[in-house]
């Protein structure tokens, strides 16, 4: 995953962009691979782990009736995290990651792996992303989802939205 840092920082230093994060279901995972690489403080400026739904709401303001509405699970409010972590920050992108990671949590609804995936943009766009990871682990789905949000990242920066 390393690699993968190694890319999403490069990318950050050359636009000159520091990024936040907002985790439920990582846990705060994703800060700390990002964090782990020498010379972070380049490119990060802070990670937020709001699991509860009141933390979204008062750390985040993700709206209580988003989240009675839709669910910490659901699309809008992980793109309601992204928005809260950026304006929240000295960022210039955010990503945020809520799911379920397991082992129990789960309905047929919103089964156990079920993750989405939000990011904002400084002065730009913003949106979410569904991803499902079947089977595995809690520790695996984790893994998984901050490996997905990477890929994200470096995607969005790529493609030129910032």
């Amino acid at each position: 995953m390393q690699d993968l840092v190694k890319k999403l920082s490069d990318l950050l230093k050359a636009k000159n962009i520091k990024l936040v994060t907002a985790e439920s279901c990582t846990g705060g995972l994703l800060a700390a691979s990002i964090t782990h690489r020498a010379g972070a403080s380049a490119v990060f400026d802070r990670g937020y782990v709001t699991y509860t739904n009141a933390s979204k709401h008062e750390e985040l303001g993700v709206a209580e009736v988003l989240l009675d509405t839709f669910g910490a699970v659901s699309a809008e409010v992980a793109e309601a995290m992204a928005k809260g972590a950026l304006k929240n920050s000295h960022a210039g992108l955010a990503v945020s990651i809520t799911g379920i990671a397991g082992p129990d949590g789960g309905s047929a609804k919103k089964p156990v792996g079920l993750v989405y995936f939000g990011y904002a943009l400084k002065g730009g766009s913003s949106g979410s992303m569904e991803e499902r990871f079947a089977g595995g682990s809690r520790e695996t789905i984790q893994a998984r989802a901050s490996k997905t949000a990477l890929l994200h990242l470096i995607k969005v920066l790529e493609e030129g939205k910032v």
